[in-house]
């Protein structure tokens, strides 16, 4: 599995995506990128980064775009895998699962 397969499994898998309404979901070396629908994210949130750092905790960046212009709305680092719902739900104010 790639690291981005991992958090997305840690996050929830296809209940998250579902729940959520993440879309547009990319990867690369070790990240997981996704977009959030408009308008359903507290603080307008739209757009979320998680990065798996080589201590084997993350990186959570979120944030928001208008046009060509991306604001950084919050980050947190040094997250254990049981933290990133959780936090991902403080953040956006978004449920992960029933």
């Amino acid at each position: 599995m790639t690291p981005a397969e991992i958090i997305l499994d840690q996050l929830g898998g296809n209940r998250f995506i579902v729940m959520t309404g993440a879309n547009h979901l990319t990867q690369d070396r070790t990240s997981l990128r996704f977009a959030l629908p408009a308008r359903v994210a507290k603080n307008r949130i739209r757009h979320c980064i998680i990065t798996l750092r080589p201590d084997d905790t993350y990186d959570m960046e979120f944030g928001t775009a208008m046009g060509l212009r991306y604001r950084m709305i919050a980050t947190r680092s040094g997250v254990r895998c049981d933290q990133l719902q959780a936090i991902f739900e403080s953040e956006t104010g978004l449920r992960t699962q029933l």
